[in-house]
């Protein structure tokens, strides 16, 4: 069997009201604009999602929110507590619970690109890669049969881009 991830970074978010707590920061003008563009490439490659586990932070959401009118169908969507600012083990284990072969996880640096690096049995030769930005996308596949046998350097990565390389 063949399993299929993608790696959502939030989108750029609004760090204007230093009042405001991190968790719920929206998305900034770049950001509403960058999501929908993103959600699109997924569209036009066939990589929609099952289901997607998001973070519980305000950007994550929103992000996912924009994302989702450009899937033809509607993935089941979790947002987990746990997700925000995760570490990549600690999206491994929430991985490890999805049943669907094509999942989307919603996540913030430094997790998200670092569980992208894990994961990579080579990285693309994306000069963007290392540092994943905000609404980046990675799409990886597996030979695997359960998302928990999920390991390091198990994965091909099918696709990456950048809202600027989407234009």
């Amino acid at each position: 069997m063949t399993l299929t991830l993608l790696l959502i970074r939030h989108a750029k978010s609004d760090q204007g009201d230093p009042a405001l707590p991190d968790h719920e920061r929206p998305l900034n003008k770049r950001g509403r604009r960058d999501a929908p563009r993103m959600g699109r490439w997924i569209a036009d490659r066939g990589l929609m999602p099952a289901e997607v586990l998001c973070s519980d932070a305000a950007r994550t959401r929103e992000t996912l929110d924009l994302m989702l009118p450009h899937w033809s169908e509607p993935p089941r969507v979790r947002h987990l507590t746990e997700l925000y600012h995760a570490a990549p083990d600690a999206m491994l284990r929430a991985l490890a619970g999805t049943g669907a072969d094509r999942v989307a996880l919603v996540g913030h640096n430094p997790g998200i690109g670092g569980l992208a690096d894990y994961l990579a049995r080579e990285v693309p030769p994306h000069h963007r890669w290392v540092d994943f930005p905000t609404t980046a996308v990675a799409a990886l596949t597996f030979d695997l049969d359960r998302w928990a046998d999920l390991g390091e350097a198990s994965g091909t990565v099918l696709a990456f881009a950048i809202p600027a390389d989407v234009g």
